[in-house]
């Protein structure tokens, strides 16, 4: 039976550091400097392959002393950038998992927090197993951390969907001979499962 691996944030959670900043910055100007060169996403993705938090506060708060509460809230109010799940794909991983598809995760996310979204996002239990970049200290889209996923989940990447909305993971996926498919919208990602009777 063909499995499923889904992405996490941008797919199924909605993860935007903007969800709090925009609490924080009254300029949506300063908010975008802050989040482009103090707090930016490769800074983020370090978290993502295991280094702690505390490390990365330092080393931002070093770099942009006038910024460290802004920076301290980056790991301090964390929950606050989760805006909830994408419902429309929730409801489409729902039926999967009534039709009893083989169902995995495969997501670049810190160590540190992924536990909150667990507590927070029980759909988060319907996979038959998750794997985390910052638990192995490894990120998308380099191809050991899809290695793991497939060594441990048994998958045949040739009968396995990958599921992503960075076109460099789904780019990496393919290579790997992943069925791989970019999410840009619930809506889309049901119309290419149907084609494929998934759905």
């Amino acid at each position: 039976m063909t499995a499923i691996v889904f992405d996490l944030g941008g797919v199924l959670i909605d993860w935007n550091p903007r969800h709090l900043y925009r609490k924080i910055f009254a300029d949506p100007a300063e908010m975008e400097r802050f989040l482009s060169e103090v707090c930016h996403g490769a800074w983020n993705v370090e978290q993502d392959a295991g280094r702690p938090w505390d490390e990365a506060i330092a080393e931002a708060t070093a770099r942009a002393p006038h910024y460290a509460a802004e920076i301290a809230a980056f790991r301090g109010r964390w929950p606050e950038m989760l805006a909830g799940p994408i419902a429309g794909t929730v409801a489409i991983l729902e039926e999967l998992r009534a039709s009893g598809r083989p169902l995995y995760a495969l997501s670049n996310w810190s160590a540190e927090t992924f536990p909150i979204a667990q507590d927070l996002y029980p759909f988060l239990g319907w996979f038959r197993d998750i794997v985390v970049s910052g638990q192995e200290k490894i990120v998308k889209p380099d191809a050991r951390i899809f290695e793991i996923m497939i060594r441990r989940g048994g998958l045949d990447p040739r009968r396995t969907v990958f599921v992503d909305d960075s076109a460099a993971n789904v780019a990496a996926a393919a290579k790997l001979g992943f069925d791989a498919l970019r999410f840009v919208s619930p809506e889309a990602l049901r119309r290419d499962l149907a084609a494929r009777g998934l759905i």
